[in-house]
Order: structure tokens, then C-alpha cells, then sequence
């Protein structure tokens, strides 16, 4: 891509060494801690499913069994492999007789370590043949249906009942979406566990479990079937059980997953050392699952000044981007967030916008960026709002955006109706048909107000990234240098579910996922 904004690419390799430097450093405590998340994963990964008669999931059964023996620290994959060479149970076998308090785990004498190990990578490399199964149907998908160039129009289905959102699904991937995104119930973040089975009650969105998982990827093949398109589908690994999530959705073929580094600290106030360990296991499976993730820099804006903290969501894109190498994900799964979320009084406030998704285009070339449509200065104005959501759609088209959320007309005031997706997946199809190739034909004046505010941003990120390599990023959260929200080291939700790892502590599936993607 030649450079429109004349930037500073000194400064862009400079940012981007600072930032792998904060996430190496912030890799050595990753690497010494696990959480209980992380072990319920790996549990799953084993395949133990499934919830005992008190509708606890089993995953959770045997890992909080082990937890309060204080044998977290050997992790769930020894006592499990002991098992399987005890007893010549399954995992799934060896869960259901800890939950009948049949079996104690942490009392078990252990076997030749060898042995476990072997017994271990046995169950744990059938699970990573599967995923690499489910990543070749896709990818038999598109050889056979093709790819989508431009945007990837993408949506949002939200009623609480799975059934009900494959529905409205189907009908917006017939209207011409290519992404459906399911969003989550409200508060599922904060959640210590997965719920189990098909759901059909939730606030602002739907239980994301693996039925409906399961459920909702079924339903979009068969319409991606009959339209001879690949729909992909979208759901939400961020949160309390992140890595989990990652894990049912590599499992049942989830495509675009939300999975940001910072989010859950600095939104759901979540502890960021649970956080962080997370996020690294959850990208090194959607990284091997080839899921295009999607972080959320998006949300600072909704919450600080999208024109005094911009220079914050580069800062961000910046760190989330090599943390994602650090989990072996490849630039193009790496959908770095951002959004078009200035005050529509604003003078100029077009050529600003141009400015800022221009420069994530540039600084980012191979990622499928994630753009996000105006919300916070929606009023219920459906005319204002289908004029914001129009120029939003010009600037995608314009920076070659990839992933588009598309914006409602009846943002702020109610869940959009299926004829409100319907209009907005209408006006992004007709500005990027009448402006598909406007991008390639303009340039912008030279130390004119675009290239300016592009350097601008740059220059204050590279400066917050230095300020960061300096300070740590545990202290720079705890400041509050991203959306001016203050997270203590010690504080949020979860932290009780942080271990240290012992010497022989193991978790098989990072190394076989990364030897996979290398």
C-alpha cells in the first residue's frame, strides 16, 4: 500500500519494537501463572462436557475439586493423564466420578511422568485434529464459494432466544450479511463458568454456549449453502471464561471472535493479571483455529473523547497486535479495533475520522480491521442516524476497512428490527458499489489537515507507548491511561483464580497448536 498520510515510519517501527517489548515483558508473569479458566479449557480440550446433577458443568466440577485441594498449580492435565493411566478411564468418565465424589484427584499416587504425559498428548492431539478438520471445511468453503474482496458486512442478532436470533440470522445473511455476530447476554462476561445446552432466555443477547454455538453455525451453512456464500459467524471470548469460550468456538467453527487483551480489565473489571494469563490461551487456539479475532479499542471511544484520546486505541492496536504474535496468530486474524465515534457538530469531524481509519489502514496493512459505526451521538433521529451511518460507510470504502459493523438507523432506541438490518446492509451495499474505487483515486495535500492529524496521533501514541515500557503495563492500567479508567493490580473480579505454576506444571495444547501454526 502506498502511504497517503506521509507518515512518520520510523516512528510506526519504533512503536511497534516498544510494544513488542511491553508484551514480552508482561509474557514472563504470563508464562508463570495459570488460572482457573485456563484449566477448565484444558478440560474441555480433553474432552470433558457435559454438568452433573446440579447443572454445575463439569469442567468446573473437577477443576474447583482440584482448587480446593491446592493442587492448582500442577494443573489439570497431570491429574487427568494420571488417571487415564490408573484407571483407563476417559477424561470425560474421570470427570463424572469426581463430581459423584467417587474419585479425588489430588490424592492419586502419581504415575511415571512420561506416562502421563503420553496419555495426555494421545486424547489432546485427536482434539487438535478436529479443529484442523473444522478449519479445512471453511477453507473447502471458500474454494468453493469464493471470498468477498470488499467489506465484510456484518451484524448483530441480540433477542435472548438462540432460536429466535437464527431467524433473524438467516434472514440478514439472505439480505446480504456476511458476518453474524451473536451477541452475548448481559453480564455473561462476569460469569465463572459456561452454561450448558440450548438457551432460550437472555438480556440484551443470548447465553453463549456450545449448542448454540453448534445450533447457529448449522443454520448459516445451510443459508451459505443456498446462497453459494460462506457466512461467517461471530460470538464473544472476552471475559471470566475467555479461553473456554475460544475453545467451544474453534470446536464448532466459529469464525470472527471477540478476544481483546485489555477489555475485560478496563470495561468489566476484571482482574488483569487473571486477564492477561487468559488472553494469551484463548489466541493461541483462535490463532490456531484460524479465527479472526477482533479487539476492542472501539470501546474508548465510547467512553473518553474520540479526538483527545485517539492516540490511546493506536497505542492499544499497537499491543494487542503483538500479543497476538506472541500467540502465534498471523497479521490477517488480527482485526484491530476502531471506531467512527466523533461528535457529529464537530467542524471537520469527516476529514478527522478519514484521517484516523486512513493511518490504522496504513500502520496495520495485512489486518482485517474492525470498524465501528457512530453510537454514542446517536438521538433516536432515524434521518440524522442514517446520514452518520452513510458517512461511516464512505469511510470504509475509502481506507479499505474489512470487517464493517454496520450502523443502525434506530440506534438509541430500540434492538434493531429486521427490517432496520435490512436498510443498513441496503445504503453500505450502495456506497460501496458508487464508491468502490474513490480510495484508489484521491490523495490527500501534503501537511494538509489529514496527513497532520495522522502524524499527530502517531507521535502521541509512540510517546504513551514509551511511557508504558517505562512504567509497566500493570502500573500504566492501574493510572488509567486507556479510557481514563483506573484498574488496581490486586482488584477486580477473579484474581482468586490465579495460580502460580508448579515445576511440573504442563498444558499440552499450546505446544502442539503453535508447532501447527508454524
Amino acid at each position: 500500500m502506498n502511504s497517503k498520510l506521509n507518515l512518520n515510519l520510523k516512528l510506526v517501527d519504533e512503536s511497534r519494537e516498544i510494544a513488542k517489548k511491553i508484551a514480552e515483558d508482561t509474557q514472563l508473569f504470563i508464562e508463570k501463572h495459570t488460572t482457573v479458566s485456563t484449566e477448565r479449557t484444558i478440560c474441555r480440550l480433553l474432552g470433558i462436557d457435559g454438568v452433573d446433577e446440579f447443572e454445575v458443568p463439569l469442567p468446573n466440577v473437577i477443576v474447583d475439586n482440584v482448587m480446593e485441594k491446592g493442587g492448582l498449580s500442577v494443573g489439570l492435565a497431570t491429574y487427568i493423564g494420571n488417571a487415564i493411566v490408573q484407571l483407563g478411564l476417559t477424561p470425560n468418565e474421570i470427570a463424572k466420578k469426581v463430581s459423584k465424589g467417587e474419585l479425588d484427584l489430588t490424592t492419586m499416587e502419581l504415575a511415571d511422568e512420561m506416562d502421563i504425559k503420553l496419555a495426555v498428548e494421545k486424547v489432546a492431539k485427536e482434539t487438535v485434529e478436529k479443529i484442523k478438520a473444522n478449519r479445512g471445511k471453511r477453507e473447502s468453503y471458500l474454494n468453493e464459494f469464493g471470498d468477498k474482496e470488499g467489506p465484510y458486512l456484518y451484524v448483530i442478532v441480540a433477542t435472548g432466544n438462540i432460536y429466535e436470533d437464527i431467524t433473524q440470522a438467516k434472514a440478514a445473511a439472505r439480505q446480504g450479511a456476511d458476518i453474524i455476530a451473536v451477541i452475548r447476554t448481559t453480564g455473561q462476561s462476569l460469569l465463572d463458568y459456561v452454561p450448558y445446552g440450548a438457551t432460550t432466555e437472555g438480556f440484551g443477547g443470548t447465553y453463549a454456549t456450545q449448542e448454540n454455538f453448534r445450533l447457529m453455525r448449522e443454520a448459516l451453512d445451510e443459508v451459505g449453502e443456498e446462497e453459494k456464500r460462506y457466512i461467517r459467524l461471530c460470538n464473544y471470548c472476552s471475559g471470566l471464561c475467555m479461553p473456554e469460550i475460544a475453545a467451544m468456538g474453534a470446536t464448532e467453527r466459529l469464525d470472527v471472535m471477540l478476544n481483546d487483551a485489555l477489555y475485560g480489565i478496563l470495561f468489566r473489571d476484571i482482574n488483569m493479571k487473571r486477564t492477561l494469563v487468559d488472553q494469551y490461551f484463548s489466541r493461541v487456539i483462535n490463532g490456531f483455529a484460524g479465527v479472526i479475532i477482533n479487539t476492542g479499542e472501539d470501546n474508548y471511544l465510547t467512553t473518553a473523547d474520540a479526538v483527545e484520546e485517539a492516540y490511546t486505541v493506536l497505542a492499544s492496536q499497537f499491543i494487542n497486535e503483538q500479543f497476538a504474535v506472541t500467540a502465534g496468530m498471523k497479521e490477517e486474524q488480527m482485526g484491530l479495533g476502531h471506531a467512527f465515534e466523533m461528535d457529529p457538530s464537530l467542524k471537520d469531524g469527516f476529514l478527522l475520522e478519514l484521517a484516523q481509519a486512513q493511518m490504522a489502514r496504513e500502520i496495520f496493512p495485512k489486518a482485517p480491521l474492525k470498524y465501528m459505526p457512530p453510537t454514542k451521538f446517536k438521538t433516536g433521529d432515524i434521518f440524522k442516524g442514517q446520514i452518520q451511518d452513510t458517512l461511516f460507510n464512505m469511510v470504509t470504502i475509502m481506507t479499505g476497512q474489512k470487517l464493517h459493523l454496520l450502523g443502525m438507523l434506530t440506534e438509541a432506541l430500540h434492538t434493531p428490527y429486521m427490517s432496520d438490518r435490512a436498510l443498513s446492509i441496503e445504503n453500505a451495499q450502495y456506497i460501496f458499489n458508487n464508491m468502490e474505487s474513490l480510495g484508489e483515486e484521491i490523495t490527500f495535500k501534503k501537511d494538509g489537515m489529514i496527513q497532520n492529524r495522522a502524524n499527530s496521533v502517531l507521535k502521541e501514541a509512540n510517546d504513551l507507548l514509551k511511557e508504558i515500557d517505562k512504567n509497566g503495563l500493570f502500573k500504566t492500567i492501574e493510572e488509567g491511561k486507556f479510557a481514563g479508567i483506573k484498574r488496581p493490580i490486586d482488584g477486580g473480579k477473579g484474581l482468586e483464580g490465579v495460580v502460580e505454576k508448579g515445576e511440573k506444571y504442563f498444558n499440552p495444547f499450546i505446544r502442539l497448536m503453535l508447532e501447527e501454526v508454524k
